[in-house]
C-alpha cells in the first residue's frame, strides 16, 4: 500500500521555504490536514542531503558491528541513555515490561554559542574506533534540527501563531539523534513485535527512512497499517509534547515495529529517527486557541523537562 493509498500524503519542503505564497499556503493546509488525521507525513526536499544519509547508514552500520566489549564501552548507565550506547532490550514501550529487541545510540545538543543552557545537557560520548561515525552524526543532527524549524514554523501558522512561535523554545533544545539496530532473529520470538506500539514523547519526529520494512501505525479505523518511505522522502510525525500543546487537535500516533517474515529474519534492520525536543522550559500548557469554549484542557500545565523526565521513567531510561 502506498503512502497515498494510506492518508499520508507527500508534501515538498521547498514549497514551504522558497515557494510562491499559494505553494506555501498549498504545503501548510496539506500538513495540517495530515497531522490532525493519521499524524504522519513524508516530506522530500528536506534539508539532509543523499550522500550524509548514505555515509551515515554505512558508519551506522559499522559500529553496531563492533564486538560486544567494544560497544558496551560506551554504555554510561547514570546518564540514563542520554548520550552514547544503550544495549539491547534495556527500554520497552509505556506500560509494558518486555524490552524491545534493539540497541541504539543517541547523539544529542552541541552547544557552541554560549548559551547557558549547555550545563543541562551531558556531553556528547565520540567513539575512538569510528571517527567518521561521530563526524556524520553531528552533521545529520543539524540537519535534520534545521528541517524540524522549518516543519514547526508551517505548524505555526496552520495553529495561528505566529511563524516564528517555536524558533527560540528549539534554539539548542533537547533533541535526540538515534540510531537503531534491530539485530537479526536467531530463536522464535516471543512476540511478533520488535519495538512495542508506542508514541513518540517530544514535539515532531524525523525519520530517514530505514533499512528494511517494519513500521506500522495505528490508523482511525484501529487497524495497523505498514509504512514505507520513499527513498528520497523522510516521514516526520508528531509526537506528545505537540499533542499536548494543542490539545490534541494535532495527533500523535500510535506506531510499533514488527518482525520480518521467518525468510528475513537473518538481516538486520536500521532506522535513524531525529527525536526534536524544545529547551526543558518550554510551556507544554494547552494552547487556549485550541480549547473549545466552555471547556477544560485534557492535561495539566506542564514543562518539556518535567514531561521528559517522567516519560523516561515510564520507558525504563530513568529511575
Amino acid at each position: 500500500m502506498s503512502l497515498h493509498e494510506m492518508g499520508i500524503p507527500s508534501v515538498d519542503l521547498n514549497d514551504f521555504i522558497h515557494g510562491s505564497a499559494d505553494q506555501k499556503k498549498n504545503f501548510v493546509a496539506a500538513l495540517g490536514e495530515a497531522y490532525e488525521g493519521i499524524g504522519f507525513v513524508a516530506v522530500k526536499n528536506h534539508l539532509i542531503d543523499q550522500a550524509t544519509v548514505a555515509k551515515l547508514y554505512s558508519e551506522v552500520q559499522a559500529f553496531f558491528s563492533l564486538p560486544e566489549e567494544q560497544k558496551l564501552k560506551y554504555e554510561i548507565r547514570e546518564l540514563a541513555g542520554q548520550r552514547g550506547y544503550t544495549s539491547f532490550g534495556r527500554e520497552h514501550a509505556k506500560g509494558s515490561n518486555s524490552g524491545d529487541l534493539k540497541e541504539f545510540w543517541h547523539f544529542g545538543q552541541e552547544v557552541t554559542d554560549g548559551d547557558p543552557i549547555k550545563a543541562e545537557y551531558p556531553a556528547n560520548i565520540f567513539t575512538e574506533e569510528l571517527p567518521g561515525f561521530n563526524e556524520v552524526g553531528i552533521k545529520a543532527y543539524r540537519d535534520l534540527e534545521e528541517t524540524g524549524k522549518y516543519m514547526l514554523r508551517a505548524i505555526a501558522i496552520h495553529l495561528g501563531l505566529d511563524e516564528l512561535y517555536f524558533d527560540d523554545k528549539i534554539k539548542n533544545g533537547n533533541s535526540i539523534l538515534r540510531p537503531i539496530h534491530y539485530p537479526p532473529i536467531t530463536s522464535e520470538p516471543k512476540s511478533a513485535v520488535r519495538a512495542g506500539q508506542h508514541e513518540d514523547i517530544n514535539l515532531i519526529t524525523l525519520l530517514i527512512g530505514a533499512s528494511a520494512d517494519g513500521l506500522e501505525v495505528l490508523n482511525k479505523k484501529n487497524e495497523w497499517v505498514a509504512v514505507t518511505a520513499l527513498p528520497d522522502h523522510i516521514v516526520v510525525n508528531v509526537g506528545d509534547m505537540l499533542q499536548r500543546l494543542t490539545n490534541g487537535k494535532l495527533k500523535s500516533t500510535t506506531h510499533r515495529v514488527v518482525n520480518p517474515p521467518r525468510e528475513k529474519w537473518s538481516s538486520s534492520r536500521f532506522s535513524i529517527p531525529f527525536f526534536l525536543h524544545p529547551r526543558s522550559e518550554m510551556k507544554l500548557d494547552c494552547l487556549t486557541s485550541c480549547v473549545p469554549a466552555g471547556e477544560q484542557p485534557q492535561w495539566e500545565p506542564i514543562t518539556a523537562g518535567a514531561f521528559l523526565d517522567e516519560r523516561l521513567a515510564e520507558i525504563g531510561l530513568k529511575k
